[in-house]
Order: C-alpha cells, then structure tokens, then sequence
C-alpha cells in the first residue's frame, strides 16, 4: 500500500522537511492576493498539482507523460498568475527517475523549455515581484536542469550495476558447475575402467577359489594392483586441482576490506596448518562468504580475524562491529547455508552470535584431517 508521503521525493541529499516547505510555501504566495477568486484559483492549482503528482506516481502506461504535462500546465500558471516557480522541482525530481531514455529526454527538455519561458514572461509581467525573487529563481532553474540527469545517470548507473552483478554470479555459477564436470569426466575416465576390471577379477577370482586356489590369488593380486594404481591416479588427480588456498584469500580480504575502508586486524594469519587441499579450500569459501557479509550487510567499521589452531580442531573466527546479525532479514540467505553444507562435509560446524555486532565461530576438527592413508 502506498504510503501518503510517496508524492514527496524521496531523495538521500535533500530533507523531507526541504520539501515540505515547498508544498507550503504557495500557500504564502497566494494568500498575498486580495482577491478571493485568485485565493479559490491558486488553492485549486495547488490541489491539483499534487494530485496530478500522486497520479504520476502510481501510473504505469501512457497516462504517465499525460499527468506529467499537466503537471508542466499548471506549473507555467502558478509561475505567471503568483510568481510560485518552485513547483517544478518536484515535476523535475519525478523526470529524473524515468527509465525510459527515450520518454526521459522529451519529457526533460519540455520541462526546462517551459520553465524558462515562464520565469521570463513574469519579469515581462510582474518585474518587481521576479526580482525579488531572483536569488531563488536562480537555484530552482538550475534545480530543473541538474536535477533529472543526476537522477538519471544515478539510477541507470544502479542498474548496470545491478545487471554486472547478476551477470558475475551467473559466471560464477558457470565456472562451477563447469568445473563439476571437469571432475566427473576425469573421475570416470580415470576410475570407471579400473573399478569395472575389479568388479569382473572379484566375480572371477569368487568362481576360481574352490576349483583353481592358485588362479584366484593371482587375480587377487591383479585387484590389489588395480586398486593401487587406481589410487594413485585419484591423489594424483586431487592434487592438480585448483585449490583455494587460505593464505590467498586472506590477501584479498585484506584488499576488500581495505577497498571497503573498514579497519581490520588478523591473527594468526601465519600458523601453519597442513591442511589436506579440501579442508583448506572449505576454510577459504567460508572466510571468503563471511568478508562478503560483513561489507554488503554489517554497516560496520572494524573487522577482526582469528585463526587458532589446537591438537583436535581448527577454528576460523569472524567477528565486526555492525548491526548484528538479523535471520529475518535474510541476511546471509543461501551464503551461510552453503557454508554449513561445506562444513558439514568435512564435519565442521558453524555459530553465529550477535551481540555488539557480529560474531562467527567456524570448527573443523583435526580428526579428519589426519587420517593415514585417506585421498
């Protein structure tokens, strides 16, 4: 539903009080006049104004540029009847926030044409009233023409923004699914022959113990070779892939962080873990998704980093000096889930405490790292 101030502009650098003041300020212009039928006219222009301007608002078709023009109409009598040009900066504001290029520039340069011309036909028909008033006069047309190409540029800038953004993550969505299938073409073309040789020698070798013992220790020894190869061909595989090392995403935290001028302090960046390459990978994306919270959520202006290390487990802590940590804004969404699967995998865990800010304990226990003999 759409709040009663939504026909006011809504705009960071100007105060809602700025414009507030413009709405009342014709009031003051009109009742100047001492005539009752200018004072009735003046009130109906007014009303109709915002009215148009609310209009304008919730219009998504061509009555859009209709609202708009009337809005211009009234905005050339306000100037000519009562000396009032500051009405057109609201009609200017709600210009600047078309997205249609083409509808954006007409409409944009009626508006200026038409201001102008009204602002000089009133010195012709009031002097004493339009130098008065010339000081603000001044402000307002260049209001009117700076006005709507900031906003303009401003928010077509967001968009290809935002569209840079989406298109990043499809990439990266890309790389990774790639990447997926890279790993299950070379496990199949490195694992699927030798396990289907094991599978037919297991079937041969059950067959023959009874009737040929000697056949079947040889064909247990050919699994046992098969399975030797096998193996190391898998490490030999995990080991060229690229891994995401820990020390590397540390170096560019530090260059978001810096880049989002948060002030950071990072302990024990220089333990050495020996970590196995999917432990330490599993770390990096975490410690990578968790930066990322804090720089587009957190609002905050410190940032620290620890990295600790035990005999059982490993633990990765984030913690900043935001606004805390909200599930029902969704903050972390699929981020944080996809780091508790990560972990999960590894049998890590991870917390979340917000209180001063945001605090997040991430833990792997050493168990899994140090298993002899794993891949």
């Amino acid at each position: 539903m759409q709040s009663w101030y939504t026909i006011l502009p809504k705009n960071p650098w100007i105060s809602v009080y700025v414009w507030v003041i413009f709405c009342i300020m014709p009031f003051y212009f009109i009742i100047r006049s001492l005539s009752l039928l200018e004072i009735i006219i003046g009130i109906v222009f007014i009303l109709l104004f915002f009215l148009s301007h609310y209009f304008s608002f919730n219009s998504k078709s061509a009555l859009l540029y209709m609202w708009i023009s009337f809005e211009m109409v009234l905005n050339i009598a306000m100037t000519l009847m009562y000396g009032y040009v500051y009405l057109s900066l609201f009609t200017a504001f709600f210009i600047g926030n078309f997205r249609n290029t083409v509808g954006f520039f007409i409409m944009y340069g009626l508006h200026i044409g038409f201001t102008i011309l009204s602002i000089v036909a009133g010195y012709f028909l009031d002097l004493d009233l339009f130098l008065s008033q010339t000081p603000f006069i001044i402000v307002t047309v260049v209001g009117v023409v700076l006005l709507p190409f900031t906003l303009y540029s401003k928010n077509k800038r967001e968009k290809l923004q935002g569209q840079l953004e989406t298109a990043n993550e499809r990439i990266a969505e890309l790389i990774i699914h790639e990447e997926r299938q890279r790993i299950a073409r070379d496990l199949h073309d490195t694992l699927g022959q030798k396990l289907s040789m094991i599978g037919l020698k297991s079937d041969l070798a059950s067959r023959l113990v009874e009737k040929n013992p000697q056949e079947a220790i040889r064909e247990i020894k050919d699994i046992r070779h098969t399975a030797s190869i096998a193996l190391k061909e898998v490490r030999e595989l995990v080991s060229d892939m690229r891994a995401v090392k820990l020390p590397e995403e540390i170096a560019r935290v530090k260059q978001i962080l810096k880049a989002a001028e948060i002030d950071y302090e990072i302990k024990g960046e220089k333990v050495e873990l020996h970590l196995p390459v999917l432990v330490e990978s599993v770390l990096s994306m975490s410690l990578k998704e968790a930066i990322t919270n804090v720089v587009k959520h957190s609002e905050a202006k410190k940032c620290k980093i620890i990295i600790e290390k035990n005999d059982n487990e490993i633990f990765l802590t984030v913690y900043d000096n935001g606004k805390g940590f909200n599930e029902k804004l969704n903050i972390a969404g699929n981020g944080l889930k996809g780091m508790r699967e990560r972990l999960e995998f590894i049998n890590g865990s991870v917390q979340i405490e917000s209180k001063n800010g945001t605090k997040l304990l991430i833990s792997v226990p050493l168990a899994i790292t140090h298993q002899k003999g794993s891949v």
